[in-house]
């Protein structure tokens, strides 16, 4: 890129402004360390962002002092995950179960949640988030990654860091900047986002109904049901060929307690498409470039685990860069390559168990044309109350927790590095 026109110089460069990036800049600027985040967007307002805040996540804001901050902002609170087949409802995760200080999962507006993050984090001198700059290059020294170039609102911008850290999602520009290339396992669907209105005194929690050849969830967000609409993949085009009635059709049918609401969907520029991906890098770093959150594994929406697991990507990533502070070249290649030995479990263990209810849930309904019938694990779940704390663990704590290292960390004294 020529003709720079700004040029920072930082101890960490994060791109990406979502859960992972945000929390990890937070994180490391209590640390002490110089930290400049870019996010491309102006603000963090998305057509289809998740909004799950798991159990986990919860206990994570709560030793940085930002429960209150996130009590303040619209939200919702579910204990239980229900599904409705043919055969009738049944419960098949009950958080209320969970030993933990939030036994539930809080439902709130992603751009809520990141904004807290934010504001937080600049509070701290040595915090700079820089809105509406698109990082477009790789700065490197030989091998080693030196930074980013950037493209911001009044021309270019070069910034450079000791570490690069690409959070910049499922497709992310870093990632290929590098040259690294994600490993495929596929996804059965895609999803249409949608909103339909609530009823004050309509049933309270999260309602996942299966028919013939479509899954609908609906997401009590209080004054409104945020509808994701579960199509085979590829299906995007016959559901809108289809047209507007024929949706709203089917969503009355598998909800009769929504038909007095379809009328709300003007038409599909009511409705958003998400292109389900799962895959993750084989390898989460170079010299002075790390991946995490999406960037370096995209999580199929099952579960609806993908914050959870950015976040977690984040707590780890930032106690292993504070332990490894005192080496010489920080942050060295096995610095950098313990967060992923780190996150290795988690991730692959999760995606597996998304892959497997992809296999013997999702697909089948999605290819079926009769009525669904529960499956015979779900309905043993039903059965059994006690049970159901297990899925209700690996949805909303997961197979390997993070939590912060120590106490809360120091501000620096000022900011280095500005233009």
């Amino acid at each position: 890129m020529d003709g720079i026109v700004t040029e920072y110089r930082t101890d960490v460069c994060i791109v990406g402004g979502g859960p992972a990036g945000m929390m990890l800049g937070l994180l490391l600027a209590r640390q002490g360390l110089d930290v400049t985040v870019l996010e491309k967007h102006p603000d963090f307002i998305r057509d289809f962002r998740g909004d799950t805040v798991h159990p986990s996540t919860l206990d994570v804001l709560d030793q940085l002092g930002l429960a209150g901050d996130t009590e303040r902002v619209p939200h919702r609170d579910v204990a239980e995950l229900h599904t409705t087949f043919a055969d009738g409802t049944y419960r098949v995760a009950d958080f209320s179960r969970l030993r933990t200080a939030h036994p539930y999962i809080r439902f709130m507006p992603q751009a809520d949640f990141l904004n807290v993050l934010a504001q937080a984090a600049q509070q701290l001198p040595s915090f700079r988030l820089l809105r509406s700059h698109e990082a477009v290059d790789l700065l490197t020294d030989g091998e080693a990654v030196r930074g980013v170039r950037a493209r911001g609102p009044d021309g270019a911008v070069q910034v450079s860091a000791k570490l690069t850290v690409a959070a910049d999602g499922r497709n992310s520009a870093l990632r290929r900047c590098a040259g690294l290339r994600p490993r495929e396992y596929g996804a059965p669907m895609d999803v249409l986002w949608f909103r339909l209105g609530r009823a004050a005194g309509s049933e309270k929690g999260l309602d996942m109904h299966f028919g013939p050849g479509r899954v609908v969830l609906a997401i009590d967000r209080g004054d409104y049901w945020q509808i994701a609409y579960v199509i085979p993949k590829g299906g995007d085009e016959r559901v809108r060929a289809a047209g507007i009635e024929a949706l709203r059709k089917s969503v009355a049918e598998l909800i009769p307690e929504l038909a007095g609401n379809v009328a709300e969907l003007a038409g599909f520029d009511d409705v958003s498409t998400l292109t389900v991906r799962l895959d993750r890098l084989r390898r989460w770093s170079k010299p002075g470039i790390l991946f995490i959150g999406d960037a370096a594994h995209a999580m199929s929406p099952i579960g609806g685990v993908g914050i959870n697991l950015a976040i977690q990507d984040a707590v780890c990533a930032a106690r292993v860069l504070a332990a490894g502070r005192a080496a010489q070249g920080w942050p060295t290649h096995r610095t950098l390559a313990a967060v992923h030995r780190r996150r290795w479990f988690p991730t692959v263990g999760t995606q597996q168990l998304q892959r497997i209810a992809q296999r013997f849930l999702v697909l089948p309904m999605l290819a079926g044309t009769e009525p669904v019938k529960a499956p015979r694990l779900l309905r043993f779940l039903g059965a059994f109350p006690r049970l159901q704390v297990l899925p209700a663990r690996i949805i909303g704590v997961g197979l390997r927790p993070e939590r912060l290292a120590g106490g809360r960390a120091g501000r620096c004294a000022r900011r280095r590095g500005d233009p």
